[in-house]
C-alpha cells in the first residue's frame, strides 16, 4: 500500500459522508485536484522521514487550489516544481473559486511553513529527507457566506464519521512512512494523532509547532522564529 493508495481510499471514504448546516459547500481537492497531489506524494512523501508535520485541513487559497498540503501557489510552483491541470468541485462557491495555480491569493500560513523550509533547506529534496508534511482531514468547508468552517467545528453528527476515516487513514500513513516523531501543525492536529495513534506504534513520539495562520495574534509576531525553536526543542531540526 502507498500513499497514493491510501490518499484515494480517503478521498472516496470522505466523498461518501454528509454534512449538514451550517456547511452548504464542501471541497475534497483529492479528487478534483488529484493530479499535483499525488504528484507531490511521489516525490516529496519518503519511507523513514524523521518528521511527520500534520496539518489540520487544506485551505482555501492553498491545498484547495493546488492540491499541495500547505500548498502556496508560488511555492508550490516555482520552489516544489509542481503544476497539473486542476479539475473544479461539482459545488463551487462564488466565492472561493478553483483557479488551481492560476490563483493570485497568497495563502498566508502555506507560505510561511513552506518559506520556513527554503529557508533552512537548499532544495525541496533535501528538506524531504528529514520532512513530509500532509494534512488530517482532506476537506475544506464553507458555510453559505464563504466562511471557512474548520474541522473541530462541525456538529458532532458529521465530524464523529469523519475523525473515523481520518484517524485510519492517518495510522495507515504513518504505518507506510515510519516516522519517528509526529508533529501537529497547532493543537488540533496534535489531539488528532495522539487519538489514533497513541499506542499504535511504539516508540514514535508526538509534539506540536505553532500553527502558521494569521487569524493567530502569537504567529504573527514571528512564526518562524517561534517554530524553529519548538522544532529544535522536540528533536525534529538539527
Amino acid at each position: 500500500m502507498s500513499l497514493v493508495t491510501i490518499a484515494r481510499a480517503l478521498a472516496a471514504q470522505a466523498d461518501a459522508l454528509s454534512f449538514p448546516a451550517p456547511v452548504t459547500h464542501v471541497y475534497n481537492p483529492l479528487v478534483y485536484a488529484r493530479r499535483s497531489h499525488e504528484m507531490f506524494l511521489r516525490r516529496y512523501a519518503k519511507r523513514g522521514v524523521r518528521t511527520l508535520l500534520l496539518g489540520m485541513n487544506p485551505g482555501p487559497w492553498g491545498m484547495a487550489q493546488t492540491g499541495v498540503p500547505f500548498g502556496e501557489v508560488t511555492i508550490a510552483r516555482d520552489w516544489l516544481q509542481l503544476e497539473a491541470k486542476v479539475e473544479r468541485p461539482p459545488l463551487e462557491h462564488p466565492k472561493r473559486p478553483i483557479q488551481g495555480f492560476a490563483c493570485t491569493r497568497s495563502e498566508v500560513s502555506g507560505r510561511r511553513l513552506w518559506g520556513f523550509a527554503q529557508d533552512f533547506f537548499d532544495t525541496p529534496d533535501a528538506f524531504a529527507t528529514q520532512f513530509c508534511v500532509i494534512n488530517y482531514c482532506p476537506l475544506v468547508f464553507m458555510q453559505e457566506s464563504g466562511k471557512n468552517l474548520t474541522p473541530d467545528k462541525l456538529p458532532a453528527s458529521a465530524r464523529d464519521p469523519l475523525f473515523v476515516v481520518c484517524d485510519e487513514a492517518l495510522r495507515q500513513a504513518v504505518a507506510w512512512l515510519r516516522p519517528e516523531i509526529v508533529i501537529g501543525v497547532g493543537k488540533f492536529a496534535e489531539r488528532r494523532a495522539l487519538h489514533a495513534l497513541g499506542g499504535a506504534a511504539p516508540g514514535l513520539r508526538f509534539g506540536t509547532v505553532l500553527h502558521p495562520s494569521p487569524a493567530s495574534p502569537i504567529a504573527n509576531r514571528g512564526w518562524q522564529t517561534q517554530a524553529v525553536a519548538q522544532l529544535k526543542a522536540l528533536g525534529a531540526l538539527d
